[in-house]
């Protein structure tokens, strides 16, 4: 007699599936408790969320438990009680923790938990520190303002010599 999978169990295993997929495909994504948010707050966090490229996605714990555990990734099971809402960033590992903790400020009922950052287990302060990156945009302007810099203060000292050796 040949095995037959019930579609409930079906269901379940395709669910683990593409929540295997998400965690394989983003660069971060964070864990947060959301109980006692409220319908307004939600759909702002979730518009802020679309705003920013992040999916944003309430998934069942055990469902999630049993994705990263085919996926060999540990440190979640404390954090995967309760209410937990995902956070998915496929962009860069900032954004996800970003959204949520300036959200976090407004509605006191967001938590973060932890996340996985490119793979790997990250505990609250990781996400936190994480959330105080400057965008990606602000990180380059930065960037280039320090190696523009040197050679701004290099054309001063070229161009005081050149008026020293006119005069």
């Amino acid at each position: 007699m040949a095995d037959h999978i019930s579609e409930a169990k079906q269901m379940k295993i395709e669910q683990v599936a593409v929540i295997k997929e998400k965690l394989e495909k983003a660069q971060s994504v964070v864990l947060v408790e959301y109980k006692g948010i409220t319908v307004a707050q939600d759909t702002k966090l979730r518009a802020q969320c679309r705003a920013n490229n992040v999916e944003y996605k309430v998934l069942k714990n055990r469902l999630v438990k049993k994705a990263l555990e085919q996926l060999g990734i540990e440190g979640f099971d404390k954090a995967l009680e309760e209410t937990t809402a995902f956070a998915f960033g496929y962009d860069d590992c900032v954004t996800p923790a970003k959204v949520i903790a300036d959200n976090a400020k407004e509605i006191k009922c967001l938590n973060i938990k932890c996340g996985l950052v490119e793979g790997a287990f990250a505990d609250k302060a990781t996400i936190e520190k994480l959330a105080t990156i400057p965008p990606k945009e602000v990180l380059i302007a930065q960037f280039l303002g320090l190696l523009q810099s040197p050679m701004s203060g290099f054309a001063r000292v070229l161009a005081a010599i050149a008026e020293k050796q006119e005069a």
